[in-house]
This record gives structure tokens, C-alpha cells and sequence, in this order.
């Protein structure tokens, strides 16, 4: 049986979703990771650990694999640019886990830079495991649409990226755009990339009688919405929903309201983040009234309620390395609407799964909603393609596609 250590260091992929540092990649670790386990693949998750009171160890993702909350640093929430001067002992912390319960790991498989960095570590001190990575997102990608210094990456980022795709094995990209960003922006070895699209639960993520979803939220039967689920900070574009969603309003009277799925809408003001308070600025600024409802966080459980009583999902996204909401949406038989950047215009097929447009542009998201809210048939004829093109992103078939690499691995190793 293979066994193989899943970095997430700084993340749990048990957290809830919507958070500052929870999205698409939680859900990939956590899914892949249960999906390893009904192919009889062991996995243990390490993570740094953000709260004392959890257990260490817990049994949540089934067939025997295991969330592994590493203490490193304080055990609370803290920024993440501090989070790298805590990688040795997260480090540490794994190889006493591994020592104290006599595991030897076949593979390493890190996601996002700093785990790469720890998995670095680890693949010495335990002769040469072989490491898998996966980046997620790209500082360099970043950086090019960051507005503001705030919102640029650093310099120890950039580097460490750069030192991954020297020491890892094999790099999993989501997208030929990601392979294309690391060609061009980090010069990597094309040797090392290999395309394979995260998954999506299909069991999980279905189309739900648009009556049944609507009723479960509580909307009524004839009202219409417009989904936005992710993060919210400035590079998710959420300020050109809200500006495209004024102009729809000038334009048709029928009610339709906005659902924002992410943050903390109700935090205080000195505890509110900064894009948040902009975003709901912004609302104010435009008159948006009761048209714009910000939700907060959701669990994975109720999301394919809203996905099914959603009309549409919009993803204006500046830069998505791929977009795992809107796989989600599309499973459910939900159109979407998305920038044209990154994975996302690989992702949705425009005039097919729903539309793809220029990011900040809310004019032509503007028109683009209008055409799908007018129109019944199209918005079915859409949703029965989002989901049919859905389908072939089963988890089952990504993480074949994954094993093949880690077995290809283990065998060069073995050599």
C-alpha cells in the first residue's frame, strides 16, 4: 500500500470555506485525499496547527487517513506573512509523527510555496522521498495584476517558488496556462510539468430541482439570483459584480439580488477586512439597497443548494489559477459567468457552459447577465452542457491520473 504525506501547512483542508486563506485548494487536499483513500492509497495531511483545543490527529476524511495538526509557532490564526519562519518546525513535528508511529512515506505531496519549502526538508531527512508539488497560485501571477503594495508578494515567495521548481520531481499544473505562466515567468523545466485539472465531488456536487435548492435558502419559487462564492480580497473582482449588478438594475426592474458567499460581512469595524469594508462602501456608494446580500461564510454541505437556486455564478475574477467554484457550479447544472484569465477561460466554454469575459469590465458583465436572465432556454441549454463537461472532472478520473504519477515516481526512485 502506498503511503504518502500530504503537506498543507497553511491551511486545513477541514477549514471552513469563504475564510481569508480557505478556497479551491482546502477542497482539492481534502477531496484528492479521500479519493486516494477509496483507491486504498494511505494519506496523512499535515497542517499547522491554529487552535490548541482541536485534537492533533483526526479521522475525518475516512478510509483510515488522517488530519495531522502539526504545532509550529503559536497555535492560532496568524498573518501569513509570518507563517514561512515556523516551516522547520512543522518540519520537526512531521518527522517525530512519522519516527513515533514507525511510517516510512513512498511520497511527499506539497501544495502552495511554503509546503513546497517544508517538503524540501523533509525528502533530505528521509533520503530522498520523491516530492510532488502543486502551487496553486503563482506570486509572479500575483504581482502582475496587485493594485497596491499590499497586495504584491514577497520577495522570499518569488524565491522560494523558484527553489521548488529546481528540487521538486514533477510539478502539477492545473491548466496548459499555468504551464505556460512557469515556462515563461520562472523559466521551469518543461520535463517536470505534467497538466492535470483538479476534480470535482460528483456525489456531492449535483443538480438539485431548483425548487427544493430555493426552498432550503429560503428564496421564493420566482426569485432570481446571482452567486458569487470565494475569498474576498481585491484580485477576486468583486467590486465589478456589484458595479455590473447596479447597471443591471437600471436596466431591468424584475427583482434579482446578488448572493456573496465568502468573509465576515458582520465583523466588527476594527475587525472587518479592508476589502470587505470597501465592497460594502461600495454598495452603499450605488444605492445597491437589499439588491447585494453578503452571506459570509458557508459550509461545503449547503453549497450545492445555492450553486442549484442560482440563476447564474459569476467569477470576475483578476487571476485564478483555475476556479474549483466554478467546476462546482457547473456539476450543478449552473451556468457560469467568468473573466477570461488563467484557468478560467480553459474551464468554462463561452456561448457553451455559460460566458467568459475581459475582467474588470462591468458593462460587459452587465450584458452578459442580462442575455442570461432574460432567457430561460438558454440558461437550461447552458446548464445541461456546464454539467454534462463537468462529469469528465470526476474525482475518480483526476486521481488515477495522479496515481500514475506517483508510481512513476516511486518506480524511477526505486531504480
Amino acid at each position: 500500500m502506498l503511503r504518502i504525506a500530504m503537506l498543507s501547512y497553511h491551511t486545513c483542508p477541514l477549514a471552513t470555506l469563504g475564510g481569508k486563506d480557505t478556497g479551491g485548494m482546502n477542497v482539492y487536499v481534502r477531496d484528492l485525499t479521500r479519493e486516494l483513500g477509496r483507491m486504498g492509497i494511505h494519506v496523512d495531511v499535515f497542517t499547522r496547527s491554529q487552535d490548541e483545543h482541536v485534537p492533533h490527529v483526526v479521522h475525518e476524511l475516512g478510509y483510515g487517513n488522517r488530519v495531522v495538526h502539526v504545532p509550529a509557532g503559536p497555535e492560532v490564526p496568524v498573518e501569513k506573512h509570518t507563517l514561512a519562519r515556523y516551516i522547520p518546525e512543522f518540519v520537526e513535528g512531521i518527522e517525530s509523527f512519522a519516527a513515533e508511529k514507525g511510517i516510512h512515506y513512498d511520497l511527499i505531496h506539497s501544495h502552495y510555496w511554503m509546503s513546497g519549502l517544508a517538503a524540501e526538508s523533509l525528502s533530505d531527512a528521509w533520503g530522498g522521498t520523491p516530492i510532488v508539488h502543486m502551487f496553486h497560485t503563482l506570486g509572479e501571477m500575483k504581482n502582475r495584476i496587485a493594485q497596491t503594495d499590499s497586495e504584491r508578494e514577497s520577495p522570499e515567495r518569488i524565491a522560494g517558488e523558484q527553489r521548488i521548481l529546481r528540487r521538486a520531481d514533477r510539478v502539477i499544473v492545473a491548466t496548459l496556462a499555468e504551464l505556460t505562466q512557469l515556462r515563461f515567468l520562472y523559466k521551469a523545466d518543461d520535463r517536470k510539468l505534467t497538466i492535470i485539472p483538479p476534480g470535482v465531488d460528483t456525489c456531492h456536487f449535483y443538480q438539485i430541482p431548483s425548487d427544493e435548492a430555493k426552498q432550503f435558502i429560503g428564496l421564493k419559487p420566482d426569485d432570481r439570483m446571482v452567486l458569487f462564492v470565494g475569498r474576498i480580497e481585491p484580485l477576486k473582482g468583486v467590486d465589478t459584480l456589484i458595479r455590473a449588478m447596479s447597471c443591471f438594475k437600471l436596466k431591468d426592474q424584475s427583482p434579482v439580488h446578488l448572493a456573496i458567499i465568502g468573509g465576515e460581512p458582520d465583523a466588527s469595524p476594527e475587525d472587518m477586512s479592508a476589502e470587505m469594508t470597501r465592497l460594502q462602501k461600495l454598495c452603499d456608494d450605488l444605492c445597491m439597497g437589499k439588491m447585494v446580500v453578503f452571506l459570509g461564510k458557508r459550509g461545503q454541505d449547503t453549497l450545492p443548494y445555492y450553486y442549484s437556486a442560482a440563476d447564474v455564478l459569476v467569477m470576475p475574477s483578476h487571476y485564478e489559477s483555475f476556479g474549483m467554484v466554478a467546476l462546482e457550479a457547473m456539476a450543478c447544472g449552473t451556468p457560469v459567468i467568468a473573466s477570461d484569465v488563467g484557468g478560467l477561460g480553459f474551464l468554462v466554454r463561452d456561448g457553451e457552459t455559460g460566458f467568459t469575459i475581459p475582467d474588470g469590465e462591468p458593462d460587459k458583465l452587465c450584458e452578459k447577465l442580462a442575455l442570461l436572465l432574460d432567457d430561460h432556454d438558454l440558461r437550461a441549454e447552458m446548464g445541461r452542457c456546464a454539467e454534462e463537461v463537468a462529469q469528465s472532472y470526476d474525482w475518480e478520473k483526476i486521481a488515477k491520473q495522479i496515481v500514475d504519477v506517483y508510481e512513476g515516481l516511486i518506480k524511477v526512485k526505486a531504480e
